[in-house]
């Protein structure tokens, strides 16, 4: 007998109210959205499994200019842009994870290859970057990842104080965050994959939240999948990912239980401010953020996605 399916995305979650973005803006991210789960929903229909989905979601999201992971990543404080991903299974809890890369035109491509083709969870900096071209990745130019928004927003705060930003998403103004996608496929296996290009002005190799298996990425097919947006020194503080599907597993919560405890509760209980988007294995599907908006986009369990940017947003497609 078939499972159900079940799938989700973000591209990050903060200070996002109406009136914020022009019509036009509004719809070219909702088109974006709708373009990401509609390729990954296209792969469990036709009886794909649920890790082909995520990777293809977050391949989709990370050509979008719009948002902070791949094309359209963050400058750091040298004017370069340091990537993230990470990508995980809950058949067996593999895993497979990039930090501070700088040559890997698709990072949750190249989270994938470290997860199947090496002995480890996570590659870092240069050594990712060589392993990837090992394994037949072609290496782009570091300014590949350039677009003008970026560096107006790098630009305008070097000018200011100088210091590391939040996340971009937790700012005024047109600002987008990290990346990912939650996947349930019809064999019963959830998978999550996450990829961002950090924080503004970063330094020293700061590393956040996203590729830390457990605190920004996690899959288990005895508990959900989930994929976190947001301040990621307080995601990996509070490892919200593995909270979340801890309290499942031992504590008997629910899915939307669990994510409001965490991400209501002791995520904002430090300060933290983001969000989660989740799949458990009977498809129960939540996306719960404690911001004014997070971009989003969901398949309901009647097969209808939707797409969303504010909190009481919704765009069905039928």
């Amino acid at each position: 007998m078939k499972s159900p399916i079940a799938l989700a995305i973000h591209g990050g979650a903060g200070v996002l109210k109406p009136g914020r973005l022009s019509e036009r803006e509004e719809n070219d991210i909702h088109a974006w959205l709708h373009r990401a789960i509609a390729t990954g929903h296209r792969i469990l229909e036709a009886g794909g499994n649920c890790l082909d989905a995520v990777e293809a979601c977050v391949v989709e999201l990370e050509l979008c200019p719009w948002f902070n992971a791949g094309l359209g990543a963050v400058f750091t404080q040298a004017g370069e842009h340091e990537l993230d991903a990470a990508i995980m299974r809950g058949s067996d809890r593999n895993a497979g994870a990039i930090a501070g890369a700088r040559h890997v035109r698709h990072p949750i491509c190249g989270a994938r290859q470290v997860m199947e083709h090496s002995d480890h969870v996570m590659l870092g900096g240069r050594g990712a970057d060589d392993f990837l071209a090992s394994r037949g990745m072609t290496p782009v130019d570091n300014d590949y990842f350039d677009t003008p928004l970026r560096r107006q927003q790098w630009e305008e705060h070097r000018h200011s104080n100088g210091a590391m930003a939040l996340e971009p998403t937790h700012a005024e103004g047109h600002k987008f965050g990290t990346v990912g996608a939650v996947a349930l496929d019809s064999h019963g296996h959830v998978a999550a994959a996450t990829s961002t290009g950090g924080i503004t002005n970063k330094r020293y190799g700061r590393i956040g939240d996203t590729p830390l298996i457990g605190a920004g990425t996690w899959a288990d097919d005895r508990s959900a999948a989930i994929s976190a947006t947001g301040h990621g020194e307080y995601f990996i503080r509070t490892a919200v990912a593995h909270d979340i599907a801890a309290r499942m597993q031992y504590g008997g919560a629910d899915l939307a239980t669990a994510c409001d405890d965490v991400v209501h509760g002791e995520l904002k209980a430090i300060g933290g401010d983001g969000g989660v988007i989740a799949v458990a294995p009977d498809g129960d599907t939540r996306l719960v953020f404690n911001t004014p908006g997070m971009y989003r986009a969901w398949r309901d369990e009647n097969g209808v996605l939707h797409t969303a940017i504010y909190a009481d947003d919704d765009r069905r497609y039928l």
